[in-house]
């Protein structure tokens, strides 16, 4: 696949940053809303068959070779073999590297990609891209269609994705679903923070801290979500959603574009 996006212009506001810069001409906000309702019907249409997925975040800019790149790739053959289709941003890096993983053990890898400034290339081990506009509606995606959370190191982005997807749990707008932080030696410092600063003041509680699972192991995130699927949300005994002839879908639904 392996396709580049035109880069966002640096000094040009994007299409979210005018949604996001207040009161508008009320025309302008109802095409916006109606657009942003199409984005959503888009995605439920695209990621509706997917089938139990794990979604993984982290960085872009680990390439092959790197320690983290290898520790992803792992993680994505584990989870295909444990029957889990991936769930990415799409993008290279730790995106690629699970993707390419997966991908590689017979499994199934899923994109949500977005226009950014850098990082535009989608990876070439995506059996399927969705494509987004609106940073928030991906977000709820890679949310919506998960039966696990798994972090691998990256930036602001990553910390973004690990803290509203623990918020989520935490109150209670999602079950709570497993969260995993893979890398120890990067993630420690950052829950020795959360237990020595934020529960002892009660910003937070100690059972929210207790919730992200910390390992360097592969084998022990995908047993922990698997033994989650199985004995707290029935993943294995549901049906599958069977697409609807009359609406025009099939297990390929979606083609991810504009």
């Amino acid at each position: 696949m392996n396709r580049r996006r035109k880069p966002l212009r640096p000094g040009r506001p994007s299409d979210e940053q005018h949604f996001l810069e207040g009161p508008q001409r009320r025309g302008l906000e109802l095409v916006r809303a109606g657009r942003i309702f199409f984005e959503f019907i888009r995605g439920f249409r695209a990621l509706h068959f997917v089938g139990p997925s794990v979604t993984v975040f982290g960085s872009a800019r680990f390439g092959e070779g790197h320690e983290y790149y290898e520790l992803a790739r792992r993680l994505g053959q584990d989870l295909a073999r444990a029957g889990f289709t991936v769930m990415t941003g799409g993008g290279p890096g730790i995106m690629e590297a699970v993707s390419r993983g997966s991908k590689e053990a017979g499994g199934r890898s899923i994109g949500c990609t977005i226009d950014l400034p850098k990082e535009q290339r989608t990876n070439d081990w995506l059996d399927r891209e969705v494509h987004f506009r609106y940073f928030f509606v991906r977000k709820v995606m890679m949310v919506k269609y998960s039966y696990g959370f798994v972090v691998l190191p990256g930036g602001f982005g990553t910390m973004d994705e690990i803290f509203e997807t623990a918020t989520l749990i935490q109150t209670h707008k999602i079950r709570d679903f497993p969260l995993i932080l893979m890398g120890v030696e990067y993630w420690q410092r950052l829950l020795q923070l959360l237990s020595s600063r934020m529960v002892p003041t009660g910003a937070i509680a100690a059972e929210d801290v207790s919730r992200l699972v910390l390992t360097d192991s592969p084998e022990e995130a995908v047993d922990h979500i698997l033994r989650a699927a199985k004995e707290k949300f029935g993943v294995h005994e549901r049906r599958r959603p069977r697409p609807r002839r009359i609406l025009g879908e099939s297990d390929d639904d979606g083609d991810g574009g504009e």
